[in-house]
């Protein structure tokens, strides 16, 4: 995923004077957003108020990728679009990419993964990345459901060095260069096109990533710009009280004013474990059926 450094001048520098701890070393590196290049550049002396010839700066293996237009990320979100419509829209987690095998939540996401894919019966979608993301993908294999994913190649965690998935097929997933792409496809996998089309939003423990994720989610529910035609429910799994912190801080909110009361709590469900979560979505889709019908 390529960035870019930026300054008021559009032009960013850094330069160090000779000193002793420089060892005569002076270097101006310039960089601006047509380039691709490696910039690896150590200054050990710091800026001070009293001095002028020094300036703070520390890059090391930084990849300046160029984006020549926006051209390339509409290219990418429609590549998204294009495999969202081939495996079709289901339930979409996030969650963390730290919390391995050996972690207790991922054996309670790998349940959540195949239990959800039986009972919708629909595509499990995630960033097919490691952690929490990798357990629910394995859960949903297991239950014989289709998988679909959205790539990044900087992950917190492994699997980073390669744009490639260990086992997914390749026709499964869609590696991204742009995070805003990805979270277009994140997004469009959970839409309800028809009162027939069952999906869901389940946010696992995580950081900030996945609250990223998460909070965008929820702000395109609480102002009606999903794109979804129908409700999607949106899970928060808050295992061993992961998320309680967050829950505490919303009522903050409240109490502050900066959201309604009950104004959250009405965008998601918490679920303390697993069978909540089932009972909650099994409910929600037999609720919809019998309004259809009636």
């Amino acid at each position: 995923m390529g960035f870019s450094l930026a300054s008021s001048s559009s032009l960013w520098y850094c330069y160090h004077n000779k000193s002793p701890a420089s060892k005569g070393l002076r270097k101006t590196v310039y960089v601006d957003g047509h380039q691709k290049l490696t910039v690896k550049l150590k200054i050990p002396v710091l800026c001070t108020s009293k001095s002028r010839r020094s300036c703070c700066c520390k890059l090391e293996g930084i990849d300046f990728e160029e984006r020549t237009s926006p051209t390339e990320v509409k290219k990418e979100i429609e590549q998204c679009y294009e495999l969202i419509q081939r495996l079709g829209r289901g339930v979409v987690y996030l969650g963390s990419a730290r919390l391995g095998p050996d972690h207790p939540h991922y054996a309670q996401a790998f349940e959540l993964g195949k239990e959800i894919a039986n009972l919708l019966n629909c595509t499990s979608w995630s960033g097919a990345g490691p952690g929490l993301m990798d357990a629910v993908t394995k859960g949903a294999l297991e239950a014989g459901k289709p998988v679909g994913g959205f790539k990044i190649s900087k992950e917190a965690g492994e699997w980073t060095a390669t744009n490639f998935h260990p086992y997914l097929p390749l026709q499964n997933y869609l590696t991204c260069r742009f995070f805003s792409a990805r979270k277009h496809g994140l997004v469009d996998a959970a839409v309800r096109a028809t009162s027939s089309d069952k999906t869901a939003v389940v946010a696992l423990p995580g950081g900030i990533g996945t609250l990223d994720e998460a909070f965008e989610i929820l702000a395109l529910i609480q102002l009606e710009r999903i794109g979804s035609l129908h409700s999607v429910p949106f899970l928060l799994m808050n295992y061993d009280s992961f998320y309680s912190k967050l829950l505490e801080f919303v009522d903050d909110c409240e109490s502050w004013g900066t959201v309604s009361n009950g104004e959250v709590a009405s965008l998601w469900k918490v679920c303390n474990t697993n069978a909540e979560a089932l009972t909650y979505l099994e409910e929600f889709y037999a609720g919809e059926a019998s309004c259809n019908f009636s």
